[in-house]
């Protein structure tokens, strides 16, 4: 699965061409890691199709390989094995890679009744405290402490069903909830939860492993525990958040492109701000077609909301779009409070960006000037590639390893669409 890149290579980018052409998208990052977690809890063999190849992917396999897993590929399917996980220890270095293995925490206290983990890292978009994860699982009979700055939690008459309510529809303390109840005494009650189609995703997949889960998707979510959960195969839905990308990218950059094995409802609130600014979108059940029009059109409003308001992964590349845009666009971001690191570089190119807290204002300019930019994380470095098909000359996009984390090649798919893009070692 490894991919190779390195965390000094940079995008090279030559503004100006239209894209054109047929493509897919990967499988979705943010439903693959939390059912490469729920794994754990099978203790058996699990085969899944439509894992994307990314790094965040591989630091989620390298976890699960350090407890014990069996991990290969076969025929083009992800095969995870937990039966000899023996470990609740995951190394800190990972951690410190990824805030997403937060969620191994419900898997590990379900099957192993402990979790000793360090605080987690991952993007520097903002505080994202795991306060959430940590009191709903205490009221799960979860004991937890601080050791040494290591978190510690253990359940030794194991965890007891419950009814909670969510302070925030917050996704992985979702589906740490979710992992953590199916093998629990009892009956669990999840209100205020996350709505996502990553969290539905996850518990299809738990269903099909002989969990007991229902009303995923809603606000109200119910486990009735279960005595053991067994192997399963699984398909990973389309990431939603790649093909926002990619809506986004010929909405800029122009011409006329057709995104197949896709699902459109989760695209819903995309669609709809790129007919806003002035794109034509038809679409079927699983693909879109989209023709980037000028002039873009600048849009009152874009408000980042929990599922299925407009996706906080999505306001960066969004931001480049208004860039653009004729007139005055405002992005307001609600979820989280540091991730408007790209207005800098995106100033760099030319971009007029006023902020007022988290709200961002922008007028529009005809067009970006290409330069050296810096990516500070996933959704910021799609953002800047996204802004540099359209800018005058040649812009460079420095530390893509974190569009690694999230895409699995974003150059090629836009090279087979028309754009110039290169990947390059950095000096």
């Amino acid at each position: 699965m490894e991919m190779g890149t390195g965390s000094r290579d940079k995008l090279v980018i030559t503004g100006g061409w239209k894209l054109s052409g047929t493509t897919g998208v990967q499988g979705s990052k943010n439903a693959t890691l939390p059912i490469l977690g729920a794994t754990i809890l099978t203790g058996g063999e699990c085969s899944l199709l439509g894992t994307p190849r990314i790094t965040d992917v591989e630091v989620m396999l390298k976890i699960l390989r350090l407890l014990g897993a069996d991990v290969r590929t076969f025929r083009g399917e992800l095969v995870v094995d937990t039966k000899g996980i023996g470990s609740c220890h995951i190394p800190p270095n990972l951690m410190r890679e990824m805030r997403s293995t937060i969620f191994l925490m419900g898997p590990l206290l379900g099957r192993m009744r402990k979790v000793i983990i360090s605080h987690p890292g991952g993007c520097a978009i903002g505080n994202r405290p795991i306060d959430l994860h940590l009191k709903a699982l205490s009221a799960m009979g979860v004991e937890i402490r601080d050791d040494h700055g290591f978190i510690v939690g253990t359940a030794p008459r194991g965890l007891s069903g419950c009814d909670l309510h969510l302070d925030f529809p917050s996704v992985g303390a979702t589906e740490n909830v979710m992992m953590a109840a199916v093998l629990a005494r009892g009956t669990t009650v999840l209100r205020n939860a996350a709505k996502e189609p990553e969290i539905v995703d996850l518990q299809n997949f738990l269903n099909n492993t002989g969990a007991r889960i229902m009303g995923a998707g809603t606000d109200t979510i119910r486990i009735e525990g279960v005595d053991s959960l067994s192997g399963t195969k699984h398909t990973v839905i389309p990431d939603r958040i790649v093909a926002g990308t990619l809506l986004i990218a010929v909405a800029l950059a122009g011409g006329k492109v057709r995104l197949e094995g896709i699902i459109v409802e989760h695209l819903e609130p995309v669609i709809a701000k790129l007919r806003e600014v002035g794109s034509e979108l038809t679409m079927g059940d699983d693909w879109v077609v989209v023709e980037g029009r000028r002039p873009i059109r600048a849009v009152e409003s874009v408000r980042t909301l929990p599922y299925p308001g407009f996706p906080t992964d999505l306001q960066a590349p969004m931001m480049s779009l208004l860039s653009y845009a004729e007139g005055t666009s405002i992005i307001t971001e609600t979820i989280f409070d540091g991730r408007y690191h790209h207005v800098d570089e995106l100033r760099r190119m030319g971009a007029q960006i006023k902020l007022d807290g988290r709200t961002a204002m922008m007028k529009g300019v005809e067009r970006l000037s290409g330069t050296a930019v810096e990516a500070t994380d996933l959704r910021a470095a799609a953002g800047l590639v996204i802004a540099g098909l359209a800018a005058d000359g040649i812009t460079v996009v420095e530390k893509i390893h974190h569009l690694d984390r999230g895409y699995e090649r974003l150059e090629d798919t836009l090279r087979s669409l028309g754009a110039k893009v290169d990947r390059a070692k950095a000096a």
